[in-house]
């Protein structure tokens, strides 16, 4: 997949089937998209186009809204659009001043100057330009304008739930994981550096990784322990994760915590991948440590059997 930054500078595009979006997730509804595009790329013997933009738009639209949180970072986006099979992703820069862009001034200037689009495919009740003015209806009007097809992909459905980032974030956030997985096609993950903690969980036979997440903008999950698959130097493991803030220590800021299953290797300074398969129960105040360390065995007999 070739990646372009600067929608200046582009090259000139083999019949382009193109697609816009932010694309948060590149969830299940995204990928019937995606398909429709690399579908109709090579009925027309063409190139698939995938159109985004970062920063997201309501970072820089709403910079003090601190409750917003996304699925992927960029990198994690780019990569799963790559395993989505994109010809080619551009990522313009988005900005207070392209926001202003009518609805007209984004299809002309954008999809058939820069682009030259020949089919464009969107996502069911897609909205773009100045206050998102533009919709499907704007396009059947432009497209014979500005000669490309236009094509309209429905709601797509996953046990009659409409899939959307939204949704899918919401999952997340209330500890449905096999739902939220269900919805993305794949399991949630996050990567972070191991970090130095305070040893806790060596003391009790389970020693942690601590993960430390970089992007602010990462959703991290419902406080909680989960069931998880951890990437290290490209090996899969398993293991299980707290994500809270250690009640029956007295309680400290919000930690990430995994527990690798059979391993023993130095980590940390590492970055690592978790990949969330279930979460197991609420994050609780135990009365003891020995308490705690019997629930902590518990969680690891039911995380082996999840996993």
């Amino acid at each position: 997949m070739k990646v372009f930054r600067d929608i200046r500078h582009l090259p000139e595009f083999k019949n382009p089937s193109v697609t816009t979006g932010t694309f948060d997730g590149v969830h299940l509804g995204h990928r019937q998209i995606i398909s429709k595009v690399t579908e109709s790329a090579r009925k027309m013997q063409g190139e698939s186009v995938i159109l985004t933009f970062y920063p997201h738009p309501r970072m820089v639209l709403f910079p003090d809204d601190n409750d917003l949180k996304l699925l992927n970072t960029q990198d994690e986006k780019i990569a799963l659009l790559e395993q989505a099979g994109v010809d080619n992703l551009i990522i313009i820069p988005f900005t207070k001043e392209f926001s202003r862009l009518s609805s007209v001034e984004f299809v002309r200037e954008i999809l058939v100057t820069g682009i030259g689009t020949r089919k464009l495919v969107i996502g069911y009740d897609h909205h773009f330009g100045r206050n998102r003015e533009g919709s499907f209806e704007h396009l059947k009007e432009y497209g014979p304008l500005y000669g490309f097809d236009v094509e309209e992909i429905p709601k797509q459905l996953v046990d009659d739930v409409a899939v959307s980032s939204t949704k899918i974030r919401n999952l997340l956030l209330e500890g449905n994981i096999r739902e939220a997985n269900n919805c993305l096609g794949y399991e949630y993950f996050f990567s972070g550096i191991v970090v130095k903690g305070k040893q806790l969980g060596r003391e009790l036979g389970f020693p942690t990784a601590n993960v430390h997440i970089n992007d602010r903008y990462k959703l991290i999950p419902a406080i909680g322990i989960y069931a998880v698959k951890v990437i290290v130097d490209d090996a899969e493991y398993k293991g299980m994760m707290s994500i809270g803030v250690r009640p029956t220590i007295g309680g400290t800021p919000l930690t990430v915590e995994v527990n690798i299953f059979d391993f023993s290797q130095d980590i940390y300074s590492k970055e690592i991948r978790v990949k969330l398969v279930e979460r197991l129960r609420d994050e609780q105040h135990f009365d003891s440590l020995e308490a705690l360390k019997a629930q902590i065995q518990d969680d690891k007999i039911r995380s082996l059997q999840i996993l």
